[in-house]
């Protein structure tokens, strides 16, 4: 064992150690409880961030965490390597975005190595290779046999200038990101999937999911929105009835308008004669309006001239065309009813129409509508026949009057919609179709795929190299001609089933069953929370896809899931003379602080006073970002993942600190000096439990304590800055601790060889080292890599002794030790006997005694 601590050298020999021996290479083995942790793959851009290192540290703590309990362990890495940025960023370097995307896997590929990661690099897939899309749309032409999947023309953002659809990413308020156009909303033909037929499934089986965060959960029914309601229509004269959906029939009898969206088909009809509205939906047309802006927008609006037929009162009320009403969620209309919503009460008091009330409070309190809505449930009146009924008996009853009269009926409805996974972009996996010169779609044969997308394409940064290549899209359906479809998959596609390729990367098929269900599921999901929704409801989906197949057994794909916090940095930043921040990056930065910590004063390497901007989330647009691969050359790899796990909880955000670097090295240092000088002296004896001292008993039960502790901060809590922060305590009373005598050096051994291994999965390259240095001339101790977790010794808590703080009249006058099993008698006896004690009562009467059993002995005197 060297005399220093030098990371460079020990990591490089023992990441080299693992590779030839394949250590994190597994397969299937019936005989071992199997643990599968994965952590969400990256994108591959070029290099790793602070993000990144947080995420894969994280699952690399748990994978040889679970390995060191004897478990068989799956921790698997792949590429999310389809997607828009690899566009952009081959027409701005002039290069095809797959070569880019080639060179940066392997750039990152290294630097993952670099850090350390366990991973089972056999396992590694890159979405963009047909060995992997190839099975995504064998199985997506399945899924069309099945009716799962279909095509309908669908609102996409379109910008006029350059002719083409573009991402949300490429519309920044309103306009296109490369020409400044304003954005319009197009109909065009898409691909679906039908989600929606799984609503109710993916809404039920969040019950399951024990394992997951409270919030995500919530964000997800959320998101699938399912809400009891009526469907019911209204008669429009001379044109098919305007079907509504709403969860509040009990208000029916209140409404004054009914409200459609600009693309509605009857507002299309009304604007045939009518140039004013035909002009005013164009307007709505290029409005982009996201649902969550929905309740703070303008509510503008047009008379139709048309009208529609209440259903149960027979009264005629005006249609309107409403840029509050939404074509792409429920039916395109909403019953109007202004007295009880606050939407349909600004679009009334705007545009001067009827405003009745049918809702009072229930709990006989006036009803006042003069400046708002009353939105609470109550009791009805002003409804006819049902005046005095509260909410559930209105809802039931007007229901069934509804159908009674074949004029509605309850329902269920879900705000989920059905995934449209075409993009027209070119960096994707083509979707598998064919369309015949008859105008039938026909999915492409399965002997015919993969439909491979070409690699070799000059970008003009406009249209999809595949779309403007008229040729590519031609081919044959059984000989007759055809054209491919020239829409790619959404990404969405290829990270929803990853997870599963990884159990069999080699299978002729989608997946091979028997593989995937001794893995699946996932015990131990790790990434961000800005994937709470879509990816997960995605991959939650295709996994129940995937069941009704018959490649996998079970429900869910994930069971376990830990949503890591951000990693925050400070931020500076230089305002120039044209008045323009200048962002700093925080390496190139000198500060002084306050004796709390606070920033006083900040210099740039030029000697310019700089501004802080406080702690934020690490980005390149304000050059905050701290790059990982200087921080593993100047500190090594244990260090970077040992101040990650450190200086916050994993769900919680993590403010970027490098002094906090620094510490974490020294603490390194601190146990490499320790166990250098330990070894030094030799071997040691066997522990003698029967012939320790008292003091000797004391340490050796503060490392059985540390290591319950930090088995269950790491397996059940996933606290693992709570178990760094044990092993500390503990190391600061081993390096306290005497080493004279041979039991002494043999608690020390135990203790150390202790440390090492719970440290083993937080900083595995000093451990390996320092593992080998304790375990020399002993044959028995295996690698670290497949050593036991170490198991604490329950006779060792035994506590022989207390330690008793003595109060009196509430202040510490003595600590006196006793024996664990003494009485109240016998404490008090030994406590009021003790010289400080009698000093601070005689002459004085012992009025109570308060004894706290094994802690405290409270004497008060008068």
């Amino acid at each position: 064992m060297q005399e220093q601590y030098n990371p460079q050298d020990i990591e490089q020999k023992v990441q080299q150690h693992w590779d030839e021996n394949k250590t994190f290479v597994v397969s299937e083995d019936p005989n071992k409880e199997k643990f599968y942790c994965l952590s969400m793959f990256p994108y591959p851009s070029g290099r790793l961030h602070m993000g990144h290192v947080r995420n894969y540290t994280i699952g690399d703590v748990v994978s040889r965490f679970q390995r060191l309990q004897g478990k068989n362990v799956l921790q698997p890495i792949g590429w999310d390597a389809f997607g828009l940025p690899a566009e952009n960023a081959a027409v701005k370097n002039k290069i095809a975005p797959a070569p880019w995307t080639y060179e940066n896997i392997e750039y990152m590929k290294n630097q993952l190595k670099l850090l350390g990661f366990g991973y089972d690099w056999s396992r590694e897939i890159a979405t963009c290779t047909p060995e992997y899309y190839r099975w995504e749309q064998e199985f997506f032409t399945k899924l069309y046999e099945k009716g799962l999947v279909y095509k309908k023309t669908a609102s996409v953002n379109w910008c006029p200038n350059d002719q083409t659809v573009l991402a949300n990413e490429q519309v920044e308020d309103g306009r296109c990101w490369r020409c400044d156009t304003i954005v319009e909303q197009k109909e065009i033909p898409q691909w679906f999937i039908k989600i929606t037929a799984y609503a109710q499934e993916l809404l039920d089986d969040l019950e399951t999911l024990d394992g997951w965060p409270e919030m995500v959960k919530t964000m997800q029914r959320n998101w699938i929105g399912r809400s009891e309601g009526v469907e019911l229509k209204f008669a429009v004269a001379g044109q098919a009835d305007l079907e509504v959906y709403t969860t509040r029939p009990d208000t029916l009898m209140g409404v004054t308008y009914v409200g459609i969206a600009a693309g509605h088909p009857l507002a299309t009809i009304a604007a045939q004669s009518n140039p004013e509205l035909a002009a005013f939906i164009e307007e709505c047309k290029h409005t982009k309006v996201a649902e969550a802006e929905l309740a703070t927008m303008e509510k503008k609006g047009m008379a139709t001239g048309l009208t529609a037929i209440h259903p149960l009162n027979g009264r005629e009320v005006p249609i309107y065309v409403a840029n509050f009403v939404l074509m792409d969620y429920g039916t395109g209309a909403v019953m109007a009813v202004p007295a009880h919503d606050q939407r349909d009460y600004e679009f009334a008091t705007k545009y001067g129409l009827d405003i009745v009330p049918v809702i009072q409070p229930a709990d006989g309190s006036a009803l006042d509508i003069s400046d708002m809505a009353y939105t609470e449930k109550g009791v009805l009146f002003n409804s006819g026949e049902f005046d005095g009924l509260e909410f559930k008996a209105a809802f039931d009853a007007i229901a069934d009057k509804l159908h009674q009269e074949c004029k509605g009926h309850k329902t269920v409805n879900f705000r989920l919609r059905d995934w449209g996974v075409s993009r027209q972009r070119y960096w994707g996996a083509p979707i598998p179709m064919v369309t015949t010169e008859d105008g039938q779609v026909h999915p492409v044969p399965a002997d015919q795929l993969p439909v491979l997308l070409p690699e070799d394409v000059v970008m003009d940064g406009v249209t999809s190299p595949i779309k403007a290549d008229k040729e590519w899209a031609k081919t044959t359906y059984y000989g007759a001609p055809a054209l491919r479809e020239t829409d790619t998959f959404d990404t969405f596609m290829e990270s929803s089933w990853y997870y599963a390729r990884y159990c069999s990367p080699k299978a002729n098929d989608i997946l091979d069953a028997d593989q995937a269900n001794y893995w699946l599921p996932v015990d131990q999901y790790i990434g961000g929370i800005e994937h709470a929704v879509m990816h997960l409801l995605y991959s939650r989906f295709f996994h129940k896809l995937l069941r009704d197949a018959g490649y996998v057994t079970s429900d869910e794909p994930f069971k376990k899931l830990l949503c890591q916090g951000m990693v925050l940095a400070d931020a500076f930043f230089h305002t120039n003379e044209k008045g323009t921040k200048e962002w700093i990056a925080p390496t190139e930065v000198k500060v002084e602080r306050d004796g709390k910590g606070r920033i006083t004063s900040a210099v740039d390497a030029q000697g310019r006073s700089v501004e802080h901007s406080g702690m934020i989330k690490m980005s390149k647009s304000k050059n905050n970002g701290i790059d990982p691969q200087e921080m593993v050359d100047k500190y090594g790899a244990d260090t970077v993942r040992l101040f990650m796990m450190f200086a916050s909880p994993a769900d919680m955000t993590l403010e970027w600190q490098e002094s906090g670097v620094e510490g974490a090295n020294r603490f390194l240092r601190r146990i490499w000096k320790l166990v250098k000088e330990h070894t030094d002296l030799g071997a040691v004896d066997a522990i003698d439990t029967n012939a320790l001292t008292g003091d000797q008993k004391a340490l050796r039960r503060d490392v059985h304590k540390t290591i319950a502790k930090v088995s269950d901060d790491i397996a059940r809590r996933q606290t693992f800055n709570t178990a760094i922060a044990a092993i500390m305590e503990l190391m600061n009373k081993l390096t306290k601790a005497p080493q004279e005598s041979a039991q002494d050096r043999a608690i020390l051994d135990e203790a150390l060889k202790a440390v090492v291994v719970m440290l083993y999965p937080i900083t595995p390259h000093i451990c390996f080292e320092m593992w080998q240095a304790l375990g020399q001339g002993d044959a028995s101790i295996e690698s670290i890599d497949t050593t036991a977790w170490p198991t604490f010794d329950a006779s060792a808590l035994v506590e022989d002794e207390k330690l008793i703080v003595v109060q009196v009249n509430g202040k510490v006058r003595a600590k006196i030790t006793v024996s664990a099993s003494a009485t109240k008698d016998e404490v008090e006896a030994i406590g009021l006997a003790d010289d400080n004690v009698v000093k601070f009562t005689e002459a004085l009467t012992v009025r109570k005694v308060i004894y706290v059993p094994g802690k405290l002995l409270n004497i008060v005197v008068s």
